[in-house]
């Protein structure tokens, strides 16, 4: 089984503009991430995606490995879609570029699903974390996720789900974090069909998933990854590394 870690990278930034060249202990943040996921050792080769002159030159010019997107793309999904399509491999696991601390743990915990997966019924696999805090809870940019008694993704949305219409009936509340592993077939599906509604009105991509009969085996984790989206997320990213 053939596993690589796909990075998309995007130079435009809503919040916090070019924030993957941004310096990091004397690296970039984009740097950083790669060189993280290829410490791993967990991946049979790791690739940056990006539609930016600029990234694709700093992977490169550092020993990289990097894909120029073709196309324009509305996800990140898309993106690695159009990179791996001519690429012989099994599983595609999407990391996130401003995330340089990545740990390997649930990474591991991620891929041993397919691993173990005989009848081959999984297509993606990704992560979520228990949550206890109201405020967290009811938080829309806190995508929640419910599943089934074997642990695959009922729904995901940014609303509270399930409603506590009786809090004392025991209900647990679990945060989707965005790492995916997918089946190279899941993600060349996902990248030919069309949005639906329930993705169009979330906004959340792995709805598409589920809109056309894909399992998400979803895996719990009490690691919480230490994204970068903001210049102060940034200050405290050089805090940690020094």
């Amino acid at each position: 089984m053939k596993i690589i870690a796909v990075i998309p990278a995007r130079y435009a930034s809503t919040r916090f503009p070019a924030k993957l060249m941004q310096d990091l202990g004397g690296k970039t943040v984009i740097s950083r991430t790669y060189e993280a996921a290829v410490k791993t050792e967990l991946f049979d080769d790791v690739f940056v995606v990006t539609d930016s002159d600029i990234i694709f030159k700093e992977i490169t010019d550092n020993g990289g490995k990097a894909i120029m997107s073709i196309k324009e793309h509305e996800s990140g999904s898309d993106r690695i879609a159009e990179a791996v399509e001519n690429l012989d491999v099994d599983i595609v696991v999407n990391v996130q570029g401003d995330e340089p601390f990545i740990n390997k743990e649930p990474l591991a915990d991620v891929l041993e699903v397919f691993k173990s997966d005989a009848a081959r019924e999984i297509d993606l696999a990704s992560l979520m974390i228990e949550i206890n805090n109201w405020e967290d809870i009811e938080n829309p940019n806190n995508v929640k996720v419910i599943v089934d008694q074997k642990q695959f993704a009922l729904y995901f949305s940014r609303s509270v789900i399930p409603y506590p219409r009786d809090k004392e009936a025991g209900a647990k509340y679990y945060k989707h974090i965005g790492i995916y592993a997918f089946r190279k077939h899941a993600l060349m599906d996902f990248y030919k069909l069309p949005m639906q509604s329930l993705e169009a009105t979330e906004k959340l991509e792995q709805l598409r998933y589920l809109e056309y009969g894909k399992k998400i085996r979803m895996v719990e984790t009490t690691h919480v990854g230490i994204g970068i989206d903001t210049p102060e997320d940034l200050e405290k990213a050089r805090k940690m590394l020094d």
